[in-house]
């Protein structure tokens, strides 16, 4: 009998005080550990869910989960052959899924390396008011357009199309691109920080199965690129004069031409300009604070229009 016991023999303590004392007792540390980590996996799994559901290798995943779950079956009836040609099929697995879903994970790692804690305090140049008075005249005028504001990702090298312009973000020049007898005016610009750098951009339609039926190709074509890409996309509708934007999947339908320099302004921080840079505690709250932003965007139903 332990030093414990004794002690509480002696003391004549009812049964349910030694057992309240064995549970106090108890090392917290690997139980907490083991609750955080369940945590983690949970987040993680629901969130990569999510995020694949929405991409277009979702039929890759499904078909991953039930190559997956013949596996087992066959490990259960004991199938030495199947079960040995299964396992060497999984051994490719790791490099299909980078291939697969490189435009997503390129995504979450340009989301995650603009937070921040790894980047600069310089906020971008953009000239949102360029853009804002150009979208403005052009839907008063229902000219069709489709302008990509790239972010981190390089959108030329997803395209790999349309003509070096290389030219000054002006509202004229946008203007005079997407005039319906322009050259240049049949595709997307693509907008770099304060320049126009290609016109006449040919970008990825999205093959997503539960967008409107009714979207023309501009919209889908803005989709599919924030699917492939983390820029904002501003489209003007030739038909109705209305005006959207999309980013990260998500389309916003016949908003405001203040509805829309709000998002641009938010999104691109333009409007902060900071002199004296941040401390790296300061850095730490912003980067936890828009990780939270990430997560709960990407955990968050999206509106289809």
């Amino acid at each position: 009998m332990n030093m414990e016991a004794i002690i509480f023999a002696q003391a004549n303590l009812p049964p349910f005080i030694e057992q309240i004392w064995k549970w106090i007792k108890l090392d917290w540390t690997w139980i907490l550990r083991g609750v955080v980590e369940i945590a983690a996996l949970a987040v993680g799994i629901y969130y990569m869910f999510n995020l694949l559901q929405r991409s277009r290798g979702w039929p890759v995943v499904v078909g991953f989960l039930v190559l997956i779950g013949i596996t087992t079956l066959i490990a259960m009836l004991k199938l030495q052959v199947l079960s040995w040609l299964l396992q060497q099929l999984f051994l490719f697995t790791t490099v299909a899924i980078l291939i697969i879903f490189q435009p997503e994970l390129r995504r979450l790692l340009a989301e995650l390396g603009n937070l921040p804690l790894f980047s600069t305090d310089e906020e971008s140049p953009l000239d949102v008011d360029a853009v804002v008075q150009a979208t403005d005249r052009l839907a008063r005028h229902r000219v069709g357009a489709i302008m990509a504001i790239e972010q981190t990702v390089d959108i030329h090298q997803e395209t790999q199309s349309g003509v070096l312009l290389d030219s000054a973000l002006t509202p004229e020049m946008l203007d005079s691109i997407f005039f319906p007898k322009s050259p240049l005016h049949d595709g997307g610009v693509v907008i770099r920080a304060d320049r126009i750098m290609y016109a006449s951009c040919i970008f990825p339609l999205t093959r997503r199965l539960d967008v409107n039926r009714t979207l023309g190709t501009r919209h889908r074509a803005a989709i599919g690129l924030s699917e492939e890409t983390d820029a904002i996309v501003v489209i003007v509708s030739e038909e109705t004069g209305d005006i959207s934007y999309c980013h990260a999947g998500a389309l916003h339908s016949n908003v405001s031409v203040k509805q829309l320099k709000d998002f641009l302004t938010e999104k691109l921080k333009t409007h902060i300009a900071p002199v004296e840079k941040l401390t790296f505690t300061a850095r730490v709250k912003d980067s936890l604070r828009d990780l939270g932003k990430i997560i709960n965007k990407k955990l968050r139903p999206k509106d289809h229009v």
